[in-house]
């Protein structure tokens, strides 16, 4: 008799097409599911009876009462080798192994130059215009050739975030709690003497850290109102690092030029949502690591991991 394996959160039905599960449905049925599972009692629900689940990056948690309640359940895969959302130790408790899967850093990098780029030229409200018989031309486009790109955060996504700007000729500047000089050197950029300074000089600043308790609501109403005026706000990290009510009363009263998210509080974001509506916010529904190329890692390695559990020789074990 074959091991169920449940499939969840493939929002565009690619999951069993991206890649080849031939490797393990002899022995294994695959079932996917398109609909987002938003609470404990749905996730119990939806996945009972199922052996094995493959989960995507932290879109559903996975706390101690819903293994609990899923006593079938041998083995989760998530994509990516860091899960905050994963209780490991119920999982141990319980005898679920854990794995992961290879994440590539590019995807959430270009999306973040493409939100700036978006943001800088106006492309949604011109394109939409041009489509639907409006104006010719109604913003006037901020240059990226000399401006300031301040990043907070300098790690492997912000590093590679800050060599597009360096090309694009920007001054580029960056802050962490734990930035030094020689890491700010080795990429090539600034080190700014504080979090108020690379606020208040930058013309573009972007977000690039860790969510943790030292970053959670870094970026409040203190903060951007340090920002200027003509400046714009990007975050491709995490929601919970900037405070999305004073993000939205910023935009509201004009006193930051714009702003880009693809991270919200709540995933997906709520159809009454006021981010949904707010003046002068380019948003997506968390597209950082949409790309083919990251699911087909993804789900390609953890066909992998699949098959290796059902050896006996679990690969990229977590937690």
């Amino acid at each position: 008799m074959k091991l169920r394996c449940a499939v969840i959160e493939d929002f565009q039905s690619v999951a069993t097409t991206v890649v080849d599960w031939s490797p393990v449905t002899d022995d294994v049925e695959i079932v996917t599911f398109t609909q987002h599972l938003a609470t404990v009692d749905e996730a119990a629900a939806a996945l009972d009876g199922f052996d094995i689940v493959v989960t995507l990056r932290e879109r559903v948690p996975f706390p101690a009462e819903l293994f609990a309640r899923l006593p079938r359940l041998r083995l989760l895969v998530a994509s990516g080798m860091r899960n905050s959302v994963i209780d490991f130790d119920a999982a141990r408790r319980n005898g679920v192994e854990v794995c992961g899967t290879a994440s590539s850093s590019t995807p959430p990098v270009e999306l973040t130059w493409a939100l700036l780029l978006g943001l800088a030229r106006g492309i949604v409200p011109e394109a939409e215009a041009l489509r639907t018989g409006g104006p010719w031309q109604s913003t006037l486009g901020a240059d990226l050739h000399g401006r300031t790109l301040g990043l907070l955060g300098l790690g492997k996504i912000g590093a590679r975030v800050a060599r597009v700007g360096l090309a694009f000729g920007m001054d580029v500047v960056a802050w962490s709690q734990n930035l030094t000089k020689e890491r700010a050197d080795e990429v090539g950029v600034g080190l700014a003497a504080s979090k108020e300074d690379l606020l208040h000089s930058s013309d573009f600043v972007s977000v690039h850290l860790a969510l943790g308790e030292r970053t959670r609501g870094l970026i409040g109403a203190a903060e951007l109102a340090r920002m200027r005026p003509t400046a714009y706000l990007i975050n491709t990290s995490r929601a919970a690092i900037v405070d999305t009510e004073a993000l939205l009363a910023a935009l509201d009263a004009g006193t930051i030029a714009g702003a880009a998210t693809d991270v919200f509080d709540v995933e997906p974001l709520p159809a009454g949502d006021p981010v949904r509506t707010a003046p002068r916010l380019l948003a997506t529904p968390h597209l950082g690591y949409v790309s083919r190329a990251n699911y087909e890692t993804y789900y390609g390695q953890a066909v992998e991991d699949i098959r290796a559990f059902l050896d006996g020789e679990p690969v990229r074990r977590l937690g």
